[in-house]
């Protein structure tokens, strides 16, 4: 049984334009390789999760040397149901891919009373969801990382990755023009 990672790559993205909004103002884009390098992954993936959330409305994007994407909303008008809706299809859980036995008891009487109970986690998963702005999600990383007071501090995009290179052990080489 496969669990799709679509609505997490997604909440990474948005938590990030949202960072990047938050930090340096509306205007500012993230290019889909910076955004694949964070999630760890094919910058294709990146731009097909994109791809769903410009369709949601929820992101723009430019083409170009100075492209980018950017949210098409405050971060504070976007729930992590908003993002979850427009990346994920289908039900979240799955009922038996192959037909119960009709002649068992149990067999007979397990999808509806699975139902019942799937349906209202369901629900109550969406309310938890609906609940939560990406706003409050960019805040707590930003917090935690300690990016809110690199920007305090005036540090750009650029030097606050660079801080996280060094911190990782990743040797950055400059390049000399």
């Amino acid at each position: 049984m496969n669990t799709s990672s679509k609505f997490v790559v997604a909440t990474h993205i948005m938590a990030g334009l949202a960072g990047k909004r938050l930090a340096y103002g509306p205007m500012e884009t993230t290019k889909s390789s910076f955004l694949s390098r964070s999630v760890n992954t094919n910058p294709v993936v990146i731009r097909r999760i994109l791809g769903m959330l410009r369709k949601a409305g929820l992101v723009i994007s430019q083409t170009g040397p100075d492209g980018g994407s950017r949210l098409a909303l405050p971060p504070e008008q976007i729930s992590l149901l908003d993002i979850y809706e427009a990346v994920e299809e289908g039900d979240i859980f799955h009922l038996h891919y192959n037909s119960p036995d009709e002649c068992c008891p149990f067999g007979a009487n397990i999808q509806g009373t699975l139902c019942e109970i799937m349906c209202e986690a369901t629900s109550a998963m969406k309310n938890i969801l609906a609940q939560k702005k990406l706003r409050d999600i960019a805040e707590d990383i930003m917090n935690r990382s300690g990016i809110t007071e690199l920007v305090a501090k005036g540090y750009t995009p650029d030097q606050i990755q660079e801080q996280f290179d060094v911190k990782c052990g990743k040797l950055v080489k400059k390049k000399v023009v």
